[in-house]
């Protein structure tokens, strides 16, 4: 291949002091780091829930008759085993479990409709399923072509400390409300009890478990081209990309950390950072159901996080709430925000509450998830996405003929290549190869400037690209302007097809508190900030944007939403 400006890697020069360029390769599967972090950590906490401690020893130990209780359900190398949990212990001695027999887990979002759900049990055939028992009935009803043999049902109330337990039953409001949140409807008649499948002896050091080439994890996304599909992730990949954050945080001290899970175990972004990095460097992780302010700030006053993986959205919450003296943050060192953009007044706010560094990373179910990340140092670049991972690599090309680099500093789609990179879609051989090139490369389909030192800053999706008039608007550029004005709290841009052929630009706001809409007077703000054809023609007031369970803009049912008015 011809050199292009990205081999010489000019990013490298930007690493925080003690960070290697490449890492080495994976030597464990997930259940071996786990074991490993057992033998190194066995009387440290390894999670936390609601106060309830497991040990990393009882965690080892609950993990190994969990495998055992699925190996005498009939469950073998290469089955895939369905999860549908929010974040408990269940959730993470279940991912273990299922991975110790040399099987694959899927994840699911347990708060998914019957009809999203039941697309992705059609996709990946599962036989056997982990569910949260408010969902088992959802499960339960699937129809009976499918495969599903065995549903397990899990009672996430099991899993708090007693005095919880109790607190449950007793008839005030706030246990009912507790009790509404964490318990079921009742359940389907052939579940087995999730206290049932434990109760085992430890499964045999004989049983075989995986090698680092198996699959490990179908984790579903839209990707880089339509609906939904199973991204194929190995041992190989998820070992990788824990290493490359550990590596990526010099200042991490193994077996002293103190992980805050707020974020979904279930999702990719918190499956990585919660599920392997803090597990591999025998920290202890304090998980949380959903992210919710009153729970982590009791949380600080007894178990105080050291690092926290988040989206925006909660940085601020967290850092309003420090300002008004309601919780502590300085015992959090690190923090590395993802999914959104982070705006710098965000950073800002929370260094200022914490006395730690916020930094923001960038990547994609695809790549485990992360590739690309701030350095947790001097170097750092707010507004950026930062610079590759150690092993990792990039290229920006011209969108419509990916063969063709484009030069630093021009606008490109972002390729990725390193040991984090997937192996393809399940089942989906045409979507694969569209999104893995030859040499490895991953398709990102974002649209992005790299400097001259290597710091990326991306601009769109290029799926989200809106074209009027032969032009290519950015809708970030333009929300970004409609949210700089002293009305607007948010806004999401998008394009609609018009009746003449193209798209017109079109966007949803919501107002701040007080304000009266006036499109009129939005788009006069806009003239003065953008070129005419990025102007939106049309500008709706609504009370609120539809948002990911993690806080990202849903753009697609915003076009929806307008489109049906």
């Amino acid at each position: 291949m011809p050199v292009t400006p990205y081999d010489s890697r000019p990013w490298l020069s930007s690493y925080a002091e003690g960070v290697p360029h490449r890492i080495d390769a994976p030597s464990q599967t997930l259940p071996e780091m786990l074991t490993a972090s057992v033998r190194a950590f066995g009387g440290r906490p390894a999670l936390e829930f609601f106060g309830a401690v497991t040990t990393y020893r009882q965690l080892g130990e609950q993990v190994d008759r969990a495998a055992e209780g699925l190996r005498r359900l009939g469950v073998q190398k290469g089955d895939r085993v369905a999860l549908v949990l929010p974040n408990c212990p269940q959730h993470v001695v279940a991912f273990y479990a299922v991975l110790r027999l040399g099987a694959i887990v899927v994840e699911h979002n347990p708060l998914y409709t019957a009809r999203e759900l039941r697309h992705q049990f059609e996709d990946h055939g599962a036989r056997f399923a982990i569910v949260w028992d408010k969902t088992v009935d959802t499960v339960a009803g699937f129809p009976s072509d499918l495969d599903l043999e065995r549903i397990i049902s899990v009672d996430l109330t099991e899993a708090l400390p007693f005095s919880k337990r109790v607190a449950l039953r007793l008839p005030v409001k706030k246990a009912r409300e507790s009790r509404a949140k964490l318990t079921a409807t009742p359940k389907a008649k052939n579940a087995l009890p999730w206290k049932k499948l434990v109760d085992q002896r430890r499964i045999s050091r004989r049983v075989a478990g995986p090698v680092l080439e198996d699959t490990a994890l179908l984790q579903y996304t839209s990707g880089t081209t339509g609906s939904p599909k199973g991204a194929i992730l190995t041992h190989a990949n998820l070992r990788a990309n824990a290493m490359q954050g550990r590596a990526w945080v010099p200042g991490l001290v193994d077996g002293k950390e103190t992980f805050y899970g707020v974020l979904p175990l279930f999702h990719a972004y918190g499956m990585t950072l919660c599920l392997t990095f803090a597990m591999s460097i025998g920290a202890k992780l304090v998980l949380f159901p959903t992210f919710d302010l009153e729970l982590v700030t009791q949380a600080a006053r007894t178990s105080p996080a050291t690092f926290l993986p988040a989206v925006p959205p909660i940085y601020d919450q967290l850092a309003r709430a420090a300002s008004r003296g309601t919780i502590d943050l300085s015992s959090i060192r690190f923090a590395i925000s993802g999914a959104m953009s982070l705006p710098v007044s965000t950073v800002r706010a929370w260094e200022d509450a914490t006395g730690g560094i916020l930094v923001e990373g960038y990547g994609m179910t695809e790549s485990s998830p992360v590739a690309v990340g701030n350095p947790m140092g001097r170097t750092r670049r707010p507004g950026t996405v930062g610079v590759p991972f150690p092993s990792t690599e990039i290229r920006v090309v011209d969108p419509a003929d990916p063969s063709v680099d484009v030069p630093l500093g021009e606008r490109g789609e972002l390729l990725i290549r390193g040991p984090q990179v997937f192996q393809g879609y399940w089942g989906r051989p045409g979507d694969t190869a569209a999104s893995l090139l030859e040499g490895d490369w991953l398709r990102t389909g974002d649209i992005v400037e790299v400097s001259s030192d290597g710091f990326v800053t991306i601009v769109d999706r290029l799926k989200e690209l809106i074209i009027t008039g032969g032009f290519n608007v950015s809708p970030s550029e333009v929300e970004q302007v409609l949210e700089a004005h002293p009305d607007v709290d948010a806004a999401a841009v998008v394009g609609l097809p018009r009746l003449s052929g193209g798209e017109e630009v079109a966007a949803a706001v919501v107002l701040r508190d007080g304000a009266v809409f006036d499109a009129g007077a939005l788009r006069d703000f806009c003239r003065t900030r953008l070129g005419a054809y990025k102007v939106p023609r049309r500008i709706t007031a609504v009370d609120d944007l539809p948002r990911s369970l993690i806080g990202k803009v849903l753009r697609r049912e915003v076009r929806e939403s307008l489109l049906s008015e």
